[in-house]
């Protein structure tokens, strides 16, 4: 696979969209809601062609020579963009969503590991249906409807997204080993749950 030049560029604008969607999240005290406005982050990063890690992996296998790259280009640059939304937003002085955001991931990383495997093995599954289906899926309503209603679902269910999740790392400076230990175990599930439905998928047809 050919490795585009933009790669990172298109990851680090896909790693601000989710981090303003995750700030918009934080600042409202009803969880639907916010988990609904969450989704414009996904909309814009798929609508653009912006390079997410959550919604790349799940196609990570079969394997495809230059895949892994793309998909450490861009968890880095998810990082980076996410990172700079964080530090950014500090500066505003708004200490609400600030501490907001630091009590729910020292709340994330209170979780037995193994639980936090599994919620992001949930996620992951999550992630690969909004993606994969507005990819597929040729009704525009239909697609984006799927999509809105996977992330209120792993929103709402306490699933654990990755990249969202570093936005409440970052805004919190909760910089433990523990905590980046979990950061990435929630990386490692987020790919087990796509890679397994892709390839369940991806079997499934071959055998029609």
């Amino acid at each position: 696979m050919k490795i585009n030049e933009n790669t990172m560029i298109k990851a680090i604008m896909a790693g601000v969209y989710i981090g303003i969607a995750g700030i918009v999240y934080l600042s409202l005290d009803n969880h639907i809601i916010g988990a609904l406005l969450f989704s414009f982050g996904l909309l814009v990063v798929v609508t653009r062609g912006y390079f997410l890690y959550t919604g790349k992996v799940g196609y990570a296998l079969p394997y495809e020579k230059g895949y892994l790259i793309i998909l450490l280009k861009t968890l880095l640059g998810n990082i980076m963009g996410i990172a700079a939304v964080a530090f950014l937003f500090r500066l505003t002085g708004i200490t609400s969503i600030v501490t907001a955001g630091q009590d729910l991931f020292v709340a994330k990383i209170g979780n037995q590991w193994y639980e936090t495997l599994a919620l992001a093995i949930f996620c992951g599954m999550m992630m690969y249906i909004a993606v994969d289906s507005f990819r597929k899926v040729s009704n525009d309503r239909a697609k984006v409807i799927i999509l809105m209603f996977a992330v209120m679902i792993f929103i709402l269910s306490k699933f654990e997204h990755s990249i969202a999740n570093m936005l409440y790392f970052f805004l919190g400076d909760v910089y433990t080993l523990k905590a980046i230990l979990y950061l990435f175990l929630m990386i490692i599930g987020n790919a087990i749950g796509a890679i397994m439905l892709n390839l369940v998928e991806t079997k499934l047809k071959k055998s029609v």
